[in-house]
């Protein structure tokens, strides 16, 4: 027997909270990609239409979610599910839900960065903007960042140092490039207000010891780098010289107007 598909409401600390189907026609391939002896389940069990399923498919829980205080409401009753055990390894209750079904998940008094690691409950990976345009790296293709319109992929629960060494920010010659700097754009989905962290790109990786110094990766973020005072000073020379240079195209170009 195959259940068919739900839609139920889910609100709160989620990443895309609304309306969301579960159990689509175009899940159940997914199970008979298994081998057959594995694929021998008995009785009604309808496994895209679980409590955790909902969540997942909201987007995931946020790290100021309080996970355990997740609200089911059907119809007129209301039960309160403890889904702590996602993380710890302990049995939590996964209710199988029905079409109207609505589902709250509260928020907590703080921030959790031990929420923040591929689980039922959460994305597997989120995707984040980077840019590097200058030394050490030329360009976004030679540094292999590969910036597509939707980001590039990291494993939720990475860092802004993981950011900043995969843009290629990192590194090189230390006497030139250590004084490098990066900065994260965050805009809150909200809100719309934009915050920016910059630090130093050796301070972030040697020195960071929190959050604040190191904040975890949220989608849709935004990595940028630039160069150090010594780079930036060497590119103003070089370019006050290739304007005075004799044989500059614009100096050319002068010379024959006169």
């Amino acid at each position: 027997m195959i259940w068919a598909p739900v839609q139920v409401s889910i609100a709160g600390e989620l990443f895309q909270p609304g309306r969301v189907l579960i159990n689509e026609p175009s899940d159940v391939p997914m199970i008979t990609s298994i081998s057959g002896d594995s694929r021998q389940i008995t009785g009604n069990y309808p496994v895209r239409r679980y409590l955790t399923v909902a969540i997942r498919a909201a987007g995931g829980i946020l790290p100021t979610a309080n996970v355990t205080q997740v609200k089911l409401r059907r119809g007129h009753q209301e039960q309160t599910i403890d889904l702590s055990g996602v993380f710890t390894g302990t049995p939590i209750e996964d209710i199988p839900l029905i079409a109207g079904d609505q589902i709250i998940v509260p928020r907590s008094d703080r921030f959790q960065p031990e929420l923040m690691r591929p689980s039922q409950i959460t994305p597997p990976g989120i995707k984040v903007f980077v840019s590097n345009l200058t030394t050490p790296a030329t360009s976004n293709a030679t540094s292999a960042v590969g910036n597509q319109q939707e980001g590039i992929t990291f494993p939720y629960g990475a860092r802004f140092s993981q950011a900043v060494i995969s843009a290629n920010c990192a590194g090189g010659i230390s006497t030139t490039n250590a004084d490098r700097k990066a900065i994260l754009v965050r805009v809150d989905a909200l809100t719309g207000k934009t915050t920016v962290v910059e630090r130093k790109v050796e301070e972030l990786l040697r020195n960071s010891y929190s959050n604040e110094d190191n904040p975890p990766l949220l989608p849709r973020d935004g990595v940028a780098c630039y160069d150090s005072n010594i780079t930036n000073t060497r590119d103003i020379f070089r370019s006050i010289s290739d304007l005075l240079n004799p044989l500059n195209p614009l100096l050319l170009l002068l010379n024959f107007l006169r």
